[in-house]
């Protein structure tokens, strides 16, 4: 298994990029005029996604940056970065999606986690393609083994909250494409000779 992890998983820089990615386009879903249950949905979705990001960076990624950078500013303000983004979630998490302020409350934290994003798409991650360039592949499966650890005990949570924060047309579109594939597998395997099914 962690010969197959190695061989399949992004460069650690390339992971950090599709977190990024992903948390970015959970931004772009959340409305003032979305339902509650789906803001709470999104709202959570992000939480879930930044702790485990975080938590990833702060274990694999810093510690390795930071042994080799000279300017090592560069990764220590990070950390003041990531600790007001779960103060913010934790203020999230302790609000309902009809509240006062809970909109500007994660308002603020996308505000915080655009200009993060932005501090390490173009100063933290170059610095580690130059710096760790014989690594990348190595701390990418190392930052994939931790991930699959953290989302272990927190699949249940992971699934839910990926189900409710969908758009409703992905879902229909995914449940009409479980639905047609089950059609032709039963057709396809009713039209086999009986020995055969």
């Amino acid at each position: 298994m962690a010969a197959l992890i190695s061989q399949l998983s992004p460069s650690v820089t390339d992971m950090i990029r599709m977190d990024h990615s992903h948390v970015l386009e959970t931004f772009h879903q959340f409305h003032a005029g979305n339902p509650p249950d789906k803001k709470a949905a999104l709202v959570n979705a992000t939480c879930l996604a930044l702790e485990i990001h975080a938590q990833l960076e702060e274990e694999v990624f810093y510690p390795a940056l930071r042994e080799l950078a000279s300017d090592v500013d560069i990764v220590e303000k990070s950390y003041p970065e990531h600790a007001e983004m779960r103060r913010l979630m934790a203020e999230l998490r302790g609000m309902r999606p009809g509240d006062p302020g809970y909109d500007s409350t994660y308002l603020e934290l996308m505000r915080n986690v655009l200009h993060h994003v932005a501090d390490e798409e173009t100063t933290l991650i170059p610095a580690a393609e130059r710096l760790l360039s014989d690594r990348l592949q190595e701390l990418g499966a190392q930052m994939t083994r931790r991930r699959l650890q953290l989302l272990g005990s927190r699949a249940p949570e992971v699934g839910w909250t990926a189900m409710r924060s969908f758009p409703e047309g992905a879902v229909l579109m995914a449940a009409g494409a479980v639905g047609a594939g089950a059609y032709l597998l039963n057709s396809a395997t009713s039209a086999l000779p009986r020995f055969w099914r």
